[in-house]
């Protein structure tokens, strides 16, 4: 089976009653839990975008409170589960903003853990391509929200 387009999809959305349109949202909630994740996000959290990048934060604190210090490869995996986790939000968010305040955090939670990640090519790897990642996404803010934020990049540098 093949699925259909998004406008597709929208165009037959548009057309739909209430109440048929909430019962496929309850489907869609029920099928995975992704979906459940964002649509609570789009109905509770959206209007609220500096608190619920808060709780990401408080999220990540305890996530990397059971980092695995001692055995670098078990340290890589939970790593690599925080990040995947913390780019989750960031496209519930949609918010380039929200993305370098989350993605800065991550670097300096990382960089301060405590894990010598500096003797793990990968995770060096890793660390890089978040600043990478943290500069394009700076690049495109106003010049005032640049410089707030090129000033905490250079602590993590």
């Amino acid at each position: 089976m093949k699925p259909a387009s998004i406008s597709e999809i929208k165009n037959e959305l548009v057309n739909l009653p209430e109440t048929r349109l909430a019962e496929l949202c309850l489907q869609l909630a029920k099928y995975k839990k992704d979906n459940t994740e964002f649509l609570s996000f789009l109905l509770f959290e959206e209007n609220d975008l500096p608190s619920y990048i808060d709780s990401v934060k408080k999220q990540m604190d305890e996530a990397f409170m059971t980092v695995n210090s001692s055995q670098l490869y078990c340290a890589k995996k939970t790593l690599r589960k925080i990040l995947r986790t913390t780019n989750k939000h960031v496209r519930y968010t949609g918010s380039k903003q929200a993305e370098a305040e989350l993605l800065i955090y991550f670097c300096k939670k990382l960089k301060h853990c405590g894990i010598a990640f500096q003797n793990s090519v990968v995770l060096v790897n890793l660390y890089q391509s978040q600043l990478k990642k943290i500069n394009t996404t700076i690049a495109g803010f106003h010049e005032d929200l640049q410089y707030d934020y090129l000033k905490e990049m250079k602590a993590l540098v």
